[in-house]
């Protein structure tokens, strides 16, 4: 790989000019006519009433992928656009755009899904059958009963519509927020203003004083527009409560489990196996309190380094190693790493302007992906880069099936990408030659346990109760920060010293509109990859040939017949689970003898 690497993506070769690009302008025109032809088809498309008559469906199902192929380019770069600067404006109103064609396109889709509804049952299977629409009965057979659970086509429209300037408009209102939060920061003697991610950043610093004093600035910062939150999340909740008791479901995680293509039963079990690893997960924070010298670790403890690790680690050193440790698994997956570092579709430069947190978006048009990140040269960020990376390479696997198998759900994503992460991890831990370097190496791979295992795990607690008393009326800021901090203290088993009342401002996953409930997918993934961990272990490098045959598995089968087919397993059963929580407790096992001396 060529070194040096430039740490800033390439966007022009996507659509020139930025957000004043015309070329992306004329792209938008011409999406929009596609998505009115595309309606105007299926207005003269009834439900078919024998197979010939399906073949009316050809066109439609042709340019209906055509036009989500490009929806999905589009909204990709616009999202990449109000990212990297957070004050161009003309981006913000490009996503308005986007997101007023996603509604067109999707309100389309439903009228096209209540057509597959009407069809009957013998034409139906007759024209799945069918050798060219066959690749596509998942995907197909999953939109029909979907259908028959929710409103009519007219009042699905009317209501995706409406969501338009309604529920995915106050989703996006997080990004104005965000960008109007400023975090006070002393640095060489003078008071410098911190963006969000900057200072994100910081409340994993090594020094104790830099994180409580950031982090005291941050609750201060997200207090001092909670209000602005508050009202956000409850339009939030408000709009899906309402149209969730319009379709007559009762349960607020009907939609969350159906988009994961998972059951509740493997949610209960998964987390069940979870709450009964939790007890090594305290008895890590509680040795770790002891490493940092403090009686019991307070919130900003949680992510702070223990060891050393020798120094700022460079953008060019973390690309290398991640490529490196790659290759050792799957040359493909490390092929495709060094293609992205090497085309710049990486932005981790760490500059003011940025929002915070990091993704990865794909361009299936452009057959590419784009990651976003702010790289300062922790261990961290390292896993944060093969983190993005493993959903890049999820999507390079799948680029050439058909646009609808290839829309995979979030919980699988999730797999793949830290499948990448794991592959990392303990590479580092197992090739570390220096004591205190391993140390804080696999303590990093621990601290990501306790984000899925804990943190993650109040944010599925919080979001269930703030959904019930949401369904009683408003809830405002002083509620929901009790709430937050209750799901905390239970997530935590009381193991911390203080909490993050206001995490639920600050945190852009709940103000997610795509995907209600943008918790318990990431833990899902983390388990789910770490037992395909396991199972590459076992095998060597012939797992990585399965490996991408069960990647490219992932938009046409649920989680359960996904694990049955390529893992032999059942998901809904403590077996695999537990295989899973054993690798987190051995890590931690081997943190705790590696420190025995403090005790």
């Amino acid at each position: 790989m060529k070194t040096p690497l430039q740490p800033v993506w390439d966007l022009e070769s996507i659509f020139s000019g930025g957000s004043a690009s015309e070329s992306f302008a004329a792209y938008l025109i011409e999406l929009e006519q596609d998505v009115r032809q595309l309606q105007a088809l299926l207005k003269e498309t009834p439900a078919p009433k024998s197979l010939e008559e399906t073949n009316a469906f050809d066109p439609i199902l042709e340019l209906l992928q055509s036009c989500y192929v490009r929806i999905s380019e589009g909204s990709a770069f616009v999202s990449c656009l109000s990212s990297q600067n957070q004050n161009d404006k003309k981006a913000v109103q490009l996503q308005g755009t986007i997101s007023s064609l996603s509604a067109m396109l999707n309100s389309t889709k439903s009228q096209f899904d209540n057509t597959l509804s009407e069809t009957t049952d013998s034409v139906w299977k007759a024209w799945i059958a069918r050798e060219d629409v066959q690749p596509l009965a998942f995907a197909l057979n999953e939109s029909r009963t979907q259908a028959r659970e929710k409103l009519s086509p007219e009042l699905e429209g009317l209501a995706l519509d409406l969501g338009v300037d309604g529920y995915h408009g106050w989703g996006k209102f997080y990004n104005t927020i965000v960008s109007k939060v400023n975090i006070p920061f002393e640095q060489n003697g003078e008071t410098v203003m911190l963006s969000a991610g900057q200072a994100a950043n910081k409340l994993s610093d090594s020094d104790r004083n830099v994180r409580e004093t950031v982090f005291a600035n941050w609750e201060q910062a997200w207090t001092d527009v909670e209000d602005f939150c508050a009202d956000t999340l409850n339009h939030l909740a408000g709009f899906r409560l309402k149209l969730y008791e319009k379709r007559g479901w009762d349960d607020i995680l009907k939609e969350p489990l159906a988009i994961n293509r998972m059951s509740r039963q493997t949610l209960d079990t998964m987390w069940s196996v979870i709450n009964g690893a939790k007890p090594a997960l305290v008895q890590y924070l509680e040795r770790k309190a002891k490493l940092l010298g403090v009686e019991k670790l307070s919130w900003s403890d949680v992510d702070a380094p223990v060891g050393k690790s020798g120094g700022k680690i460079t953008y060019d050193e973390a690309a290398i190693n991640i490529v490196d440790q790659f290759a050792k698994f799957s040359p493909k997956l490390s092929k495709f790493a060094e293609m992205a570092f090497e085309k710049r579709w990486i932005e981790a430069e760490d500059r003011p302007g940025k929002r915070p947190g990091g993704f990865c978006t794909s361009l299936p048009l452009s057959k590419a992906t784009r990651i976003f990140m702010t790289f300062s040269g922790t261990p961290s960020n390292v896993s944060t880069l093969a983190h993005e990376l493993g959903h890049g390479y999820h999507q390079h696997i799948m680029e050439e099936l058909p646009a609808l198998n290839q829309r995979y759900a979030m919980n699988v994503a999730e797999t793949a990408s830290t499948f990448a992460e794991l592959i990392v991890a303990d590479a580092l831990v197992q090739s570390a030659t220096d004591e205190q370097e391993k140390l804080a190496l696999l303590e990093d791979k621990i601290q990501r346990s306790v984000a899925f295992f804990m943190n993650i795990h109040a944010r599925f607690l919080f979001e269930n109760r703030f959904y019930e008393q949401r369904k009683k009326g408003l809830v405002n800021a002083d509620e929901l920060s009790k709430l937050m901090v209750e799901a905390q203290q239970e997530a935590f088993c009381g193991a911390l010293a203080s909490d993050h009342p206001h995490f639920w401002a600050s945190k852009l996953h709940f103000y997610l509109t795509g995907v209600p409930f943008y918790n318990f997918p990431y833990t899902f993934g983390y388990m789910f990859s770490a037992g395909i961990y396991a199972r590459a272990q076992e095998e060597g490098t012939a797992f990585a040939d399965k490996y991408d045959d069960l990647l490219r598995d992932t938009g046409r089968m649920t989680v359960e017949e996904l694990a049955q087919k390529h893992l032999g397993t059942d998901l809904t059963q403590p077996d695999f689970w537990q295989n899973a929580a054993n690798l987190v407790i051995a890590d931690i096992e081997q943190f705790l003898e590696m420190t025995e001396s403090t005790k």
